[in-house]
């Protein structure tokens, strides 16, 4: 048997494996031309995800916010424990 003859067979033996795993998993992407297999969505899902949407746009605001009242507290508490280090006897500085 010749070099070519097995890497066709090899090839034929991978193009069928592929294709089970697909049959057996289905399409992973929605590049696989199948754009709305499976995915039925109707206005109340979108208002949903709308929704959901601006919470997450809320929440990373809030977490980077620096001027918000819990990172001015945050800062305060901060510079009060640091005092407190610098004023504590008996530190080896």
């Amino acid at each position: 048997m010749s070099g070519w003859a097995i890497v066709v067979i090899v090839a034929i033996v991978v193009w069928g494996l592929v294709q089970m795993s697909k049959a057996r998993h289905g399409p992973t992407s929605r590049s696989s031309g199948n754009e709305d297999a499976g995915e039925v969505r109707d206005p109340e899902t979108d208002r949903e995800i709308e929704d959901l949407r601006e919470r997450i746009k809320v929440l990373e605001r809030i977490a980077t916010d620096g001027n918000s009242l819990d990172a001015q507290e945050t800062k305060r508490i901060s510079a009060e424990i640091e005092a407190l280090r610098e004023k504590q006897p008996g530190r080896g500085e």
